[in-house]
């Protein structure tokens, strides 16, 4: 309710904004994104876009009528968006391929993650949609600061912050000559991610340990974990809690021997609709916890401090303010934030 609540005012910002005078994008447009040059002779007419965070930002900015495809989906979209949502073709609920893509005749590949739309193309590199008139864009999220090259989620080199997707924001807007609306969903974001931390102010649990368990590819194997400057990394800088891990990865796997050293107090469980991987559902997360000899000893998992979050509130998105207020509530209602 808080969303749509938000989206409707948001809306409405739009329409007072009318005809105030914003300088119109002057193509063509050359941007730097990701280590390269992109021109734009014209505001792009239609989009394929890959990851859910980067068609949520779409949907955001009033872009959903340029939308042919989307891919990648964790869990169902923002509510103010789903009878949108419904009229785009999904071409795939993970990775699409290559002609799936092309086969809609985008001339706008939007990704929120490098590795589908860059060196490693697990969709298709940069230069084979440049081959056929097909511009690129990835999520700065995703590649500033950030090495991509070695597999998996990526290393990255410094913290997360909501800048990053203000950047994607205000580019996205300039490359659509919709500036107007890329200002007014800045300004609304930064509005809602100032109150967040407001009110949590002088009541955040002071470096209490707490880990982000996403998924896992065996249940009681290694589990994904928040890595040290990762979105969960910035939520917890917020609101003054600890991460338990310490690497760059974005989300590394960790045993859970590992994790009962730090015992944390509190375990934060990603909620997602994906069942790509075995511990993708929540309750079988809880069902392990609770019956594993390791982690059932765990401080968090005897009080039964667990956290429910949206999976893309985990990720660098629109979502991460969504983050700090469900783990700000979630620790005060464990009597931890003294």
């Amino acid at each position: 309710m808080r969303q749509i609540i938000a989206t409707v005012s948001f809306a409405v910002g739009l329409t007072a904004l009318a005809g105030t005078g914003f300088a119109a994008t002057q193509y063509p447009l050359t941007i730097n994104n990701c280590g390269q040059q992109v021109t734009f002779t014209k505001a792009p007419e239609k989009i394929v876009s890959i990851g859910q965070g980067m068609t949520e930002v779409l949907f955001s900015l009033g872009l959903a009528d340029k939308i042919a495809g989307t891919a990648v989906w964790v869990g169902p979209v923002l509510p103010a968006y789903a009878e949108a949502n419904g009229k785009i073709k999904r071409l795939a609920d993970n990775d699409p391929s290559f002609e799936s893509v092309v086969g809609e005749e985008p001339d706008l590949v939007a990704a929120e993650f490098e590795w589908h739309v860059g060196v490693q193309g697990a969709v298709g590199k940069r230069e084979q949609f440049a081959d056929l008139g097909i511009n690129t864009y990835i999520a700065p999220a995703d590649c500033v600061a950030k090495i991509n090259t070695d597999g998996g989620d990526g290393v990255r080199k410094e913290l997360f912050t909501m800048d990053l997707i203000y950047q994607e924001i205000a580019e996205l807007s300039e490359i659509f000559d919709i500036k107007e609306r890329g200002d007014a969903l800045i300004a609304d974001l930064k509005k809602r991610e100032a109150d967040a931390v407001a009110s949590i102010e002088g009541a955040a649990g002071k470096n209490l340990p707490v880990v982000f368990w996403f998924s896992s590819k065996e249940v009681s194997g290694d589990a994904f974990i928040a890595g040290k400057n990762s979105a969960p990394a910035y939520i917890l800088k917020t609101i003054g809690a600890k991460n338990v891990v310490t690497t760059e990865e974005e989300w590394p796997l960790v045993g859970w021997e590992t994790i009962s050293q730090a015992n944390p107090a509190v375990i934060v469980l990603a909620t997602m609709d994906r069942r790509r991987y075995a511990a993708d559902d929540p309750q079988t997360k809880i069902d392990f916890l609770e019956n594993d000899p390791v982690t059932k000893e765990l401080d968090a998992v005897k009080n039964k401090r667990f956290v429910m979050m949206d999976a893309q509130s985990m990720n660098p998105t629109i979502r991460t303010i969504d983050g700090i207020e469900t783990l700000a509530a979630g620790i005060k209602s464990f009597g931890l934030s003294q």
